[in-house]
């Protein structure tokens, strides 16, 4: 048998395990709290640090609380969508805030000028976007929906979840069902959820990916259940082009609304939209109360999606460009734009950021006259190249706003600007985009010394 042994944990990781140091290592035991005294046992030991599984909890946090999901925990098969149901969702967001002051620190030397306060929302049914796995395990008793097991590749065996909004969460057994009747369940890796909240009506639509012919029974079947439960059903036998309504009826548009703004931003069940609605509507008023857009200023937008920033700041500004590397969604962005007024106020350009440079930047400076506020929502791999351009070059705007979904990334981004381009870390918080989860989405206010 292992050692059994006890400490205090200091703190979370990014994965929201318990941190413990012992004879100068680190060790990470999940469901640990910190303040908490527990017992554990070391399940693998490295050079630098152990990973350890937790016995028991002699001294509880006070804000340790009660899990709601029967299939969150650390239990055999307990599903991975969430890591922090075991702790209060304030302690939650200060915990992130933590994750990521400790992340500029350790990896970018920064230490920001001002804390804000974190924007958060609902705690429960918030994901309006999601991908559930499906595999079909016949010595399950058939099809498993939902999401991958803790620190597993298989899917959980669940049959509800709190955090998909609308019934979504609920609809998990009859989603079992339905596939496990399927002629194509063995094809059907994935099932992608969109909800739209419209007014007093919720618009759901799921999209199974069957990589295989639909039969006429299958066919009928998945109709029957769109019916019954009231969703809207589409397939996808390839990539995101080729989604598509099982049916007319199915053909349910889409709308991501920002109504502070007046804008209705059309979108597909695929395409890429924040998961959550809510937050979302914050988080954009966040970022331009920082950015401080006027009818005088010209912005640019870059990783800039469906223009779910430049859109707004179109509102506002003189001029926007948003800057995009997928070129579907450059045309559904000018789309949007066009159906909400403001072909005149905002071009839409397809460029992959990823390459970046100086010359990019300050042709595009050029060009425009000049460009005042900047505005950056990257993927978790960050925006180096556009941050090494813009670090380097003497034409800078006024105020730069980085929107993160990966705290290490943002601090690596935002030390190249301050210690190698002389820019001011002026203000960061966090945004509880995904309540119950590690995930630490962030914005960061920088302006130039």
């Amino acid at each position: 048998m292992n050692e059994r042994l006890v400490d205090n944990v200091e703190s979370l990781d990014l994965e929201g395990r318990g941190v413990i140091r012992r004879e100068g290592k680190i060790a990470f035991v999940e469901g640990a709290l910190p303040g908490e005294r527990i017992s554990w046992e070391r399940v693998r030991s490295g050079r630098s640090f152990d990973v350890g599984r937790l016995i028991g909890v002699q001294r509880a946090s006070s804000q340790r609380v009660q899990p709601r999901c029967r299939h969150f925990g650390l239990h055999r098969g307990a599903c991975g969508g969430c890591s922090m149901q075991h702790l209060q969702v304030r302690a939650q967001a200060a915990v992130k805030q933590r994750v990521l002051e400790d992340a500029l620190w350790h990896l970018g030397r920064l230490r920001a000028d001002q804390i804000l306060r974190p924007v958060a929302g609902v705690e429960w049914a918030y994901r309006h976007r999601a991908r559930l796995s499906v595999r079909f395990v016949a010595r399950k008793g058939g099809a498993l929906v939902g999401f991958h097991e803790r620190a597993s590749s298989f899917v959980a065996d669940m049959s509800e979840c709190h955090v998909l909004a609308g019934s979504v969460g609920s609809l998990l057994g009859p989603l079992r069902s339905l596939v496990s009747a399927l002629d194509a369940r063995q094809r059907l890796p994935q099932i992608e959820v969109a909800v739209v909240q419209s007014g007093a009506r919720t618009h759901t639509v799921l999209v199974f990916r069957i990589l295989a012919p639909l039969s006429e029974a299958d066919r009928a079947a998945l109709a029957q259940f769109g019916a019954t439960h009231q969703v809207s059903v589409w397939t996808q036998p390839g990539g995101p082009a080729t989604a598509a309504p099982l049916a007319a009826v199915d053909a349910v548009p889409l709308m991501l609304q920002l109504p502070e703004f007046g804008l209705a931003v059309p979108f597909a069940p695929v395409d890429f939209t924040q998961v959550n609605h809510a937050v979302n509507e914050i988080l954009v008023r966040r970022a331009l109360a920082l950015l401080q857009v006027g009818p005088q200023e010209r912005a640019l937008d870059l990783f800039c999606g469906l223009g779910n920033f430049t859109l707004p700041m179109a509102r506002r500004a003189e001029r926007v460009i948003g800057i995009e590397g997928n070129a579907q969604q450059v045309q559904r962005a000018t789309q949007a734009a066009l159906a909400n007024d403001l072909g005149s106020q905002v071009r839409f350009v397809a460029q992959d950021l990823f390459s970046w440079s100086r010359e990019h930047w300050e042709a595009l400076y050029g060009r425009e006259g000049s460009i005042d506020r900047v505005l950056l929502d990257p993927p978790r791999e960050g925006a180096l190249a556009v941050v090494r351009a813009l670090a380097e070059s003497v034409l800078r705007p006024q105020r730069l706003v980085y929107v993160s979904c990966n705290p290490a990334t943002l601090a690596r981004d935002c030390a190249v600007l301050v210690h190698e381009g002389r820019w001011r870390l002026a203000a960061v918080g966090i945004v509880n985009m995904f309540p119950h989860t590690s995930h630490v989405e962030s914005l960061a206010l920088l302006a130039p010394g």
